[in-house]
């Protein structure tokens, strides 16, 4: 029999700690720490109040913790003294089944890693998806991390461990992430779907309407029928829209407006954008499995391109949707010479009505998007979501220090006029004014000396920047003081400059109801509302411009690395997001009209 939460919660102590044993390895007092913080409202809870109990717990007993650990395909695999649980797991991997060869290389790698670190190494090999790691993907995943720092190491090491334990809580609780496992798979068969050049290699890269592009949207729309949808059809710029209809008995009836984008960067990750495509299409799914109609319809748009891969323009699919496609990128080329307007009438789409895409905004409640984080901040909390204040606005500039070549050996120091020493100077001040805000980021992310020698002091250096922030007025209050230092450090160094903008973004508050409803969501499933700006763009910035949005983070894998094949999630936060958003949706089904139309008019006149 499986356990149930009131039987945890009910238990005694002692009782409890018996039930939960078995999910850290020899180490029963995280769960018994934890279980004097009960009643537990959820699974979710019981695991993040864990994560919070070794957190607290300092390096000594974490790295004990991991130390209780054996090694993969180790001597007590041999010896047969592994508890069930690893048993089990490395079972599932294939590692007690492994070829002399295969064998050989682990025991050479868990030598050079102790050696490394002075810990085992830590992988949960039940992998994202619970049901296991390929035995190439465990050895790769070793390689890789052999060569992390060691702080970064334990960290990940530990939160390896919070996988296991994750994994082995769901089977104690028969709690398998079912529809979690739905969307994981959704993934995994769109990525089938690579350009040419990328597939033969095991790339990843879907961008705007080559083959490979028009064959996800083939999949996203039968997806879309299979799930239930009642419209599904390819507008004139190539997104994919599924619609949802509303309770017939509600006059008028608003929608609602989710969906992300399906294109990927080159060599990219799975989930970036596509997750925010798959969560509400398992919504509606199970709406439409119980018959059940809200008093709002559902408009789920996979957007045919954001990246701006092949095309300068980005954010193609969002733009149109609210009347801002412009003509002129139409005659934009790609690397092979073909235009916009000819890769589109290619792919069969009609540009004449590119202009009837344009949304009504007063048809509409608002728009929310689901998106794995792309940075390391919910894993490194052990949260598995996170509540989106609002998307950066940011501002570009490519800019040249311009001083005086000179021969390296004779130029003495106090005499030159060096271009790339200007420019460290400057990255170095990047980084130290954009801590102080916080949240706050620049980056210089081009730099180079043109036609530079070995033994010339640089006279020139071309560099990038690129500067972030939550709201526009610490974005531009970044800015200025960067420009100041600019001017400061050319003037004391007796050097001229020359700066262009080239992009100028206006940061995307999250309208407060709607973050409040992402909060409402996150908190019924026994998690903390983490909020947290985005630093990278999303379509939600585009939808921004017409009508209230707010975002979810799902946290990601690997650092939360991302577009990266590295990028990944686990069939148990995207449960997680879908949940919340079937809270979202119960949350606004329970509004009447004229709430709505008021969070419509609030977020239009702040």
């Amino acid at each position: 029999m499986h356990l149930t939460l009131d039987q945890l919660n009910a238990a005694s102590q002692a009782e409890a700690e018996q039930l939960l044993d078995g999910l850290y390895e020899h180490t029963p007092w995280i769960a018994a720490e934890a279980l004097r913080q009960r009643p537990f409202r959820s699974l979710a809870h019981l695991k993040h109040t864990m994560t919070q109990v070794l957190a607290r717990a300092g390096t000594e007993r974490q790295l004990a913790l991991i130390r209780a650990h054996p090694e993969l395909a180790g001597k007590a695999m041999v010896a047969k003294t592994l508890t069930a649980e690893s048993t089990n797991e490395q079972g599932k991997a294939g590692l007690t089944e492994c070829t002399p060869e295969e064998f050989a290389r682990i025991q050479q790698l868990n030598a050079d890693y102790n050696t490394r670190f002075g810990f085992p190494f830590i992988l949960a090999v039940r992998g994202p998806r619970g049901s296991g790691l390929a035995k190439a993907q465990i050895i790769d995943t070793f390689a890789r991390r052999l060569h992390n720092h060691p702080d970064f190491e334990l960290a990940e090491a530990v939160r390896n461990i919070h996988r296991i334990a994750e994994i082995r809580l769901a089977d104690k609780f028969g709690a398998e992430p079912v529809l979690g496992n739905d969307v994981w798979d959704w993934h995994e068969k769109l990525a089938q779907h690579s350009d040419a050049g990328h597939a033969e290699q095991g790339q990843l890269t879907v961008t705007y309407l080559t083959d490979a592009h028009r064959a996800c949207a083939h999949r996203l729309s039968q997806t879309m029928r299979d799930a239930g949808f009642d419209d599904v059809a390819t507008d004139a710029v190539g997104n994919v829209v599924g619609r949802y209809h509303a309770d017939p008995s509600v006059p008028n009836a608003k929608t609602l407006l989710t969906g992300s984008h399906y294109d990927t960067v080159r060599n990219g990750g799975k989930y970036d954008g596509r997750l925010g495509i798959f969560v509400p299409m398992a919504c509606v799914r199970e709406l439409a499995r119980a018959g059940r109609r809200l008093p709002f319809g559902i408009e789920v748009v996979g957007f045919a391109e954001e990246e701006g891969q092949r095309f300068k323009a980005t954010f193609l699919g969002s733009s149109a949707l609210i009347g801002d496609f412009q003509a002129g990128w139409l005659e934009q080329q790609d690397a092979d010479g073909i235009t916009l307007r000819q890769a589109m009438q290619h792919a069969g789409l009609c540009i004449d009505d590119i202009p009837k895409l344009k949304r009504d905004p007063a048809r509409y409640l608002g728009f929310v998007e689901v998106h794995i984080e792309q940075g390391p901040v919910l894993n490194e909390l052990n949260l598995p979501l996170g509540v989106v204040t609002s998307i950066n606005g940011s501002i570009r500039f490519l800019g040249e220090f311009i001083g005086q070549a000179s021969h390296a050996g004779t130029t003495p120091m106090d005499r030159r006029r060096d271009a790339a020493c200007a420019a460290a100077e400057l990255a170095l001040y990047l980084e130290e004014r954009a801590a102080r805000d916080g949240d706050s980021v620049a980056t210089m992310g081009q730099l180079g000396v043109p036609n530079g020698s070995i033994n010339v002091v640089p006279g020139r250096c071309a560099f990038s920047l690129d500067l972030r922030a939550p709201h526009d007025t610490q974005r531009d209050q970044l800015t200025a003081d960067v420009l100041a230092r600019i001017e400061h450090i050319a003037t004391r160094r007796g050097l001229s400059f020359r700066l262009e903008e080239t992009m100028r973004a206006n940061a995307a508050p999250s309208a407060p109801a709607w973050q409040a409803r992402w909060e409402r969501a996150v908190e019924s499933l026994g998690l903390p509302a983490w909020r947290m700006p985005s630093g990278a763009g999303h379509d939600a910035m585009k939808l921004h411009e017409v009508m209230p949005q707010a975002m979810l983070f799902v946290r990601g894998e690997n650092a939360g690395i991302s577009h990266n094949p590295l990028e990944s999630t686990t069939a148990h936060d995207m449960e997680l997001a879908v949940r919340a958003m079937q809270r979202l949706l119960d949350d606004l089904a329970s509004l009447d009209d004229g709430a709505a139309r008021h969070d419509v008019a609030a977020a239009r006149h702040p």
